[in-house]
């Protein structure tokens, strides 16, 4: 999975990015302007400076694991949508990323024509991964848990992980990162379940050994 990108293949994997891209929106719109043009809000967005993990790799690796799973996803095209949109806009510092990805999400898409139907439950998507509680949603579920992949990834690409997140909550001093970083963790160990897909399933002792590494590294 495309989780750490080497720069020589960087080119390749955006233009598989933007060629799914186009693919998806030119079935609602045949306006290729309006469709190249949110491309490039896309790229730009997710390529912009301090997007060390929320960034084209991450966006490509969920997008891999979409098309993987593509025989178990009811409505492919809203999925892809809500992968596409939902870190559009993320900031360390705010609480409300998904809110206002939700809403940009809501906004392009009906410029592309989708029925309110689907671009509402293109929002329920996006602000899943607020909390990525379970969602009794089974397309949810699947963004939930490609969203949280990373976590029972090998040791070695957790590892990077926790550099490139670190990275982007630079602005916090060590005492006060820990100490968020350890409640997060600790929510996800309390849970029954971390993952609620066949994608996920599998992969279950393997996330919460990582996330015992990393407590312990936290101290």
């Amino acid at each position: 999975m495309g989780i750490n990108i080497r720069q020589k293949d960087k080119g390749e994997s955006i233009e598989k990015i933007r060629k799914l891209w186009v693919t998806t929106a030119s079935s609602y719109s045949d306006d290729d302007e309006l469709i190249q043009k949110l491309w490039k809000e896309i790229k730009k967005t997710y390529s912009s400076i301090g997007r060390h993990y929320h960034n084209i790799d991450h966006l490509l690796y969920m997008l891999e694991l979409a098309e993987e799973y593509k025989d178990s996803i009811r409505d492919f095209d809203v999925l892809v949508f809500a992968i596409f949109y939902h870190d559009i806009v993320y900031k360390s510092t705010r609480r409300d990323n998904e809110e206002k990805s939700a809403r940009i999400a809501e906004k392009r898409l009906n410029s592309l024509g989708l029925d309110a139907k689907r671009i509402d439950l293109c929002v329920v998507h996006i602000l899943s991964t607020k909390s990525h509680e379970i969602s009794p949603n089974d397309d949810t579920k699947y963004l939930i848990d490609f969203d949280l992949g990373i976590l029972s990834e090998s040791q070695s690409k957790y590892l990077t992980y926790l550099e490139n997140i670190r990275r982007e909550y630079a602005i916090y001093p060590p005492f006060m990162y820990k100490k968020g970083r350890k409640k997060v963790l600790d929510q996800f160990l309390e849970r029954d379940k971390i993952y609620a897909t066949d994608f996920g399933l599998r992969r279950e002792y393997r996330a919460k050994a990582n996330i015992q590494f990393e407590l312990e590294l936290l101290g």
